[in-house]
């Protein structure tokens, strides 16, 4: 490896194999006489209960260059588990780092005497085969030393796969919407059965939907409708249309309590409602939006405010659509053009078919909001694979054949 300053810190982390000998492996490298050397000798003579730093050694009095401490991640609660960290753990540590030095992946310039290695590593309680364990410390520790020399992963690859990557732990997503244009169904009706049956049968799964519960559904059966919602829902995006117009603080927090991804916020609230709504909201850590509906001057109105939410609705309600009120698309640009060093998407509502969503999209609507024709069809699958279809939905979808790799 070409030669580069080992800085005071470099960090890397790895899994690898399967359970119960799964191995995990945290670490840092550095010089001893900056944190990671501090913290080496803190450790080697800072004992606790049930986690014993230990040194990494090939065999007993042979460790490695340059020396690492081996931190047990998991409480060691008798014999037979210390002497999985003491036999196979503390092997594969020791001879992956001295397989590391011998194949280059230090830089040329290092001088083993002065730099320290800590690694955490994590040995299931119930591991029981020596030699998975250490195949799968000593892959990890290697992959986790070549990703720390390197500074992985860039942020590039953060950036892209943050919101396609499941945690396997998890077992669930957090949608972000980072991929419009998108489709909300907007759940109007007030029967939860209802809906609950729509869900679990007859939506088909994209990544490009959102599932809104309506303010009917939310005036009928309170916030706590967004909880039995993510029961039959646990990976979409959930909005809580609260249409907002006083305590902004205490309604997001509701939504919040009950798991919803996305809060509304009516337009025609004060300023001062708006910014602690707003506020609130990405505090917390999820969506803000504002509908825009009868608000008379849309980029005054924004102006006025703190900061803009991450979403805005142009929406025309039910009953001016069934007066043959028009739409406000025209001003979607217009909007986009005022706040142009802005993030934010843009969401449309109102006589939303498929025939006239692309009018919306071609005018930069980011989002398609639909509800009874969607809710109310006869073929509640078809009329949303019309939409999905139509705002450019492939399938399979991304989560269908979601591949995970890793090429650091």
């Amino acid at each position: 490896m070409e030669a580069m300053e080992i800085l005071d810190m470099l960090i890397g982390e790895a899994l690898l194999g399967n359970e119960p000998e799964i191995a995990h492996v945290d670490l840092l490298i550095g010089s001893k006489e900056g944190p990671v050397g501090q913290a080496f000798a803190q450790g080697l003579t800072t004992l606790s209960a049930g986690h014993t730093p230990l040194l990494a050694v090939i065999r007993p009095n042979l460790p490695p260059k340059p020396q690492t401490l081996i931190v047990p991640k998991v409480t060691v609660k008798n014999m037979e588990q210390a002497a999985k960290i003491f036999g196979p753990a503390q092997y594969a540590v020791a001879k992956a780092v001295a397989d590391a030095v011998e194949e280059g992946i230090f830089p040329d310039d290092v001088d083993f005497d002065k730099i320290v290695i800590i690694a955490s590593v994590f040995i299931h309680p119930e591991a029981k085969d020596y030699r998975r364990i250490y195949n799968y410390n000593y892959g990890a520790t290697k992959l986790a030393l070549k990703r720390a020399l390197v500074n992985y992963p860039p942020l590039e690859k953060v950036l892209y796969d943050k919101d396609r990557a499941r945690h396997p732990i998890m077992g669930f997503n957090v949608p972000r919407l980072w991929r419009p244009p998108y489709l909300q169904i907007a759940l109007d009706i007030t029967s939860i059965n209802r809906i609950k049956e729509m869900i679990r049968n007859e939506i088909p799964k994209s990544d490009r939907l959102i599932l809104e519960a309506g303010t009917p559904l939310i005036k009928k059966y309170g916030v706590r409708v967004l909880r039995e919602l993510r029961e039959v829902a646990p990976d979409l995006f959930i909005i809580a249309d609260l249409k907002t117009l006083d305590v902004g603080k205490v309604e997001v927090d509701l939504a919040y309590e009950e798991t919803a991804d996305a809060v509304v916020c009516s337009g025609l609230a004060t300023v001062d409602t708006l910014n602690k709504f707003i506020y609130e909201a990405k505090r917390l850590g999820i969506y803000a939006i504002v509908d825009l509906m009868n608000v008379t001057n849309v980029i005054e109105k924004l102006k006025s405010l703190g900061n803009l939410p991450d979403v805005l609705i142009f929406h025309r309600g039910i009953d001016t659509e069934t007066s043959g009120g028009k739409s406000r698309w025209d001003l979607i640009m217009e909007v986009k053009q005022e706040f142009s060093d802005k993030k934010f998407l843009v969401a449309v509502a109102g006589g939303i078919r498929p025939e006239n969503t692309n009018d919306a999209l071609e005018k930069g609507a980011d989002i398609v909001i639909v509800g009874r024709y969607i809710t109310q069809a006869r073929d509640v699958e078809k009329s949303v694979r019309e939409f999905l279809k139509t705002i450019g939905a492939k399938e399979p979808d991304i989560d269908h054949y979601r591949v995970h790799s890793e090429d650091g």
